[in-house]
């Protein structure tokens, strides 16, 4: 069974309490908070980064696969934007993009990857988001990808 970072206040709560934490985290910046979808394999790097969107004033679900985002995306939750690591075992995230556009062709994705370049045969135009990153970072990418 895989692990599954778990937040009370986003994945659990079905009277809304954790919509309007979001609204006032977003309130607070100036933004409108997001439903993102966060998909990362390194645990430290998942932690630090749903912080940083949480602290962005978003409301975060967490997959620690592409199969397991599959999953997620399947079921009846609706989300504004997935983030997700490029370089995963079994399912990289450009594959999980593309599988993702298929269910939902107009879901804006954005890549987080350690890569310069991606692989020649990627064919992925993808806005990205170099790592390590920082929460500035991560703004501007989420900008860029909702723009595409």
């Amino acid at each position: 069974m895989e692990k599954r970072l778990t937040n009370d206040n986003v994945e659990n709560d079905s009277d809304g309490r954790a919509d309007q934490a979001a609204a006032s985290r977003a309130q607070a910046t100036g933004r409108d908070p997001l439903r993102i979808l966060f998909v990362e394999d390194d645990g430290i790097i998942m932690l630090s980064s749903v912080g940083m969107l949480e602290d962005l004033g978003h409301a975060v679900t967490s997959a620690w696969s592409g199969e397991e985002a599959l999953e997620i995306l399947q079921s009846a939750r609706r989300f504004d934007l997935l983030i997700t690591d490029f370089s995963m075992p079994r399912m990289n995230g450009g594959q999980l993009a593309v599988a993702a556009r298929q269910l939902f062709p107009d879901l804006p994705i954005l890549l987080a990857t350690g890569y310069a370049e991606l692989p020649n045969d990627s064919g992925l135009d993808l806005p990205r988001v170099p790592k390590p990153y920082l929460p500035q970072h991560l703004e501007a990418g989420i900008a860029s990808a909702l723009k595409k």
